[in-house]
């Protein structure tokens, strides 16, 4: 029986286990490299690498190696393989390539010129040639450079310049962690292999033999309960799957395959009574849906139970009403929100510690296997671990914690505040009693309170009603990260009891240096709006969908200042954003408010803001269009404007870029020109090293009101905006 090479991929943190599992599926040659294990075997042994393995993400046969020190050496290369006998003329085909060298150093080049190779001789061949399919082709070829090695393929997969190319079919054809039965466009925050590691790496499997139970208290779309029931019930991971590469690989062996699914088939029919108790929970409707259809799609109808449960609420199964628990062990797997995205609420070490006390007061004796993006984090949780494992999901390294949970009674855990924590405890309340006291007299519900007074606390802090947004700009390289998490952390825990709300109404979000806009992206799907007032006038909010909230709170001065230029006057908001300036212009007794925008978002916001404020009409109009663009074709004439531009722009809805500093000239003199004879113009900016061309402005009236509309509660930041009152010179 002939002999190949494989490389099967899997993500770090799994080598091991994967070369174990190979080795049971009658892999020899076994050697581990940096991106996978490299095996030997027969041709089925492939197969069943890709219908048994719960932890590869690819599996690879070569079919060729050779020289490949320039592209034209990697085409011949190519060339020697008989593609004749791999696909079809009139079928399709994908290329993966990766590795560089001196040479080659694009991977869209390097897959470019193997395409070529394959293309050229099939054209050269039968004047027919194959289609590129970039989703599911009939073949998908595999192309890595590497070191030139002796034999098999060892050295794949490493990172310095290569000049061999090794030439593979993937058998795969798509990522084996697609197991077919999550819906179609849908993925999960765990990836199916990496949830199978986690089980193996906590015992899962000789714990389930033994008809343990298995409980996820934060079971998301179900991937760990899927997953521990299938490995419970002796399922093949691929037996869902409808696509594989092999299928349509013209060295396919259908008999060898068919009659692999059909042992797979019995083996999974024998097994279904054998799955141990599995409960997942979650506190969200929408996710114990999903995880229920998931279940079902699976093959798990019925086979897990799937129910909403807040953390709080989370006992072991059996625990009768007294809330003692029976002797039997199990597992706790879960892998907890660990908030990669902006606009996490500010409660995550809240959580962790509430997983710990729930594990320590309800599941003594039981194993625990609990995901945590880093040590300090994983610290919250309040028990010794017993073993660590870093792992990774996708590009995110992340840490598997596995405890042994002790069953005797532990005392709660206390976190007495560090000399720093109660400085900032005690700057918290002093702040808020006395910016409290002048927004209550002024009508404000929305300010800063806290602005980095405390150095090591670099944090700003605006409330909202009953909500504090903490914004945590990026630390300088120099300063340890594991230290700032560490303050980050402290903060969070401080600032619930300073300002005595609630803890889940603390919203967390980091500010780093904008690209092209990135400011007004999307960073979150809650859609939760918060209506807050402010003199005048009242505003929706939204603290965790976008890195702004909607209202800059810096520009409360300058709205005001805009209400009173813009009475009795058309007023013209341009870059409007939500349209509070528009709403302050309007409730200042403008007699028509139009606010411009490019995005179609904003545009909706801004007309809710105005339509909450009895602004309606058709005097008070929003008008979704490129700034420059409308004043260009605009006719009208306003008596007011303000012109408050992004420091930077590359929309896509747009052409070219924006940029304030470069352009504020060209955007002011095309403001000034739709200005009515004693018109007013308001410019502003949030770039703090603007500089305004005096020089190129010079036939403009122009006074610098910065430092005027400041808000009190923005006194340490003076340099937060500039603005400006500008008008013709008569």
């Amino acid at each position: 029986m002939n002999e190949h090479n494989f490389f099967a991929s899997a993500p770090q943190g799994l080598l091991e286990l994967l070369a174990d599992e190979l080795r049971a599926l009658g892999a020899t040659a076994i050697r581990l490299q940096p991106a996978g294990v490299y095996f030997r075997g027969a041709l089925v042994v492939g197969y069943r690498a890709c219908l048994w393995s719960r932890l590869a993400g690819r599996v690879l046969l070569e079919v060729g190696t050779g020289p490949a020190r320039d592209a034209d050496e990697l085409y011949t290369t190519v060339q020697k393989v008989d593609w004749r006998e791999h696909m079809s003329a009139r079928g399709t085909m994908a290329v993966d390539f990766t590795g560089a060298n001196a040479a080659i150093v694009h991977t869209r080049f390097g897959a470019q010129r193997v395409k070529d190779a394959i293309v050229d001789q099939f054209n050269a061949k039968t004047g027919i040639r194959p289609d590129v399919a970039v989703r599911r082709p009939d073949v998908r070829v595999s192309v890595h450079l590497r070191k030139p090695a002796s034999t098999g393929i060892k050295g794949m997969f490493q990172e310095t310049s290569h000049d061999e190319a090794v030439i593979s079919i993937d058998l795969a054809g798509e990522g084996l962690h697609r197991r077919g039965y999550r819906e179609e466009g849908v993925e999960a925050p765990l990836k199916e292999n990496l949830a199978a590691g986690l089980l193996m790496r906590a015992g899962w499997p000789a714990l389930a033999a033994a008809g343990a139970p298995m409980v996820d208290p934060m079971c998301g779309s179900g991937t760990l309960l899927i997953e521990a029931a299938h490995m419970a019930c002796d399922r093949a991971p691929g037996l869902g799957r409808e696509y594989f590469g092999l299928l349509g690989w013209r060295g396919h062996q259908p008999a060898v395959w068919n009659e692999l699914l059909t042992e797979a088939r019995a083996r999974a029919a024998i097994g279904l009574g054998k799955v141990p108790p599995i409960f997942g929970y979650d506190g969200d409707a929408a996710a114990v849906k999903a995880a229920i259809a998931n279940a079902a799609r699976a093959g798990l109808g019925g086979r897990i139970r799937v129910e909403r449960r807040e953390l709080a609420e989370l006992v072991a199964p059996g625990t009768g009403p007294s809330g003692q628990e029976r002797e039997a062990t199990g597992l706790v797997a879960t892998n907890p929100p660990y908030g990669e995205r902006l606009g996490v609420r500010a409660d995550m070490p809240a959580l962790y510690e509430l997983l710990g006390e729930r594990l320590r007061d309800h599941f003594g004796g039981w194993k625990a296997a609990i995901l945590a993006p880093d040590l300090e984090l994983g610290h919250a949780i309040g028990l010794r671990a017993e073993r660590r494992h870093v792992l990774y999901n996708g590009a995110i390294p992340v840490h598997l914690l596995r405890f042994e949970v002790p069953r005797e009674a532990a005392q709660p855990r206390k976190h007495p505040r560090s000399e720093g924590g109660e400085a900032l405890f005690n700057r918290l309340r002093k702040n808020r009693k006395q910016l409290g006291s002048w927004a209550a007299r002024h009508g404000i519900e929305a300010y800063r309170i806290y602005d980095s007074d405390i150095p090591e606390y670099a944090v700003a802090i605006d409330l909202y009603r009953d909500w504090a947004l903490v914004q945590e700009y990026a630390a300088p390289t120099e300063i340890d990260p594991v230290r700032a998490a560490a303050r980050l952390r402290e903060a969070l825990r401080v600032i619930p009891d300073a300002l005595e709300i609630p803890a889940a109404q603390v919203v967390c979000k980091r500010r780093e240096r904008a690209k092209g806009g990135g400011q007004y992206g999307r960073r979150d799907d809650a859609g939760d709006l918060l209506e807050v007032r402010e003199g005048p006038g009242r505003f929706l909010v939204n603290l965790t969908d976008y890195l702004d909230t909607g209202l800059f709170l810096d520009h409360r001065d300058t709205r005001a200042l805009v209400g009173q230029v813009a009475r009795g006057k058309r007023f013209l908001n341009l870059f409007a954003y939500t349209a509070t300036a528009s709403v302050y212009a309007g409730k200042g007794g403008a007699l028509s408010t139009t606010s411009v925008d490019l995005s179609s978002t904003y545009c909706a916001w801004a007309r809710r803001n105005l339509e909450l404020n009895g602004l309606r009409g058709p005097q008070h109009r929003v008008v979704e269009a490129e700034c420059r663009e409308f004043m260009a074709r605009e006719l009208r004439r306003y008596g007011a404007i303000f012109l408050d531009p992004p420091t930077f722009s590359n929309s896509k809805k747009m052409e070219g870029v924006l940029d304030v500093q470069r352009d504020h000239v060209e955007l002011i003199r095309a403001a000034v020109r739709l200005l009515e004879r004693d018109g007013v113009l308001i410019f502003s900016t949030n770039y703090r090293r603007f500089r305004l061309d005096q020089e190129r402005l010079a036939d403009l009236e122009i006074e610098d009101l910065s430092a005027k509309t400041i808000p009190k509660d923005f006194a340490r930041s003076p340099k937060i905006h500039k603005c400006f009152r500008i008008t013709a010179r008569r």
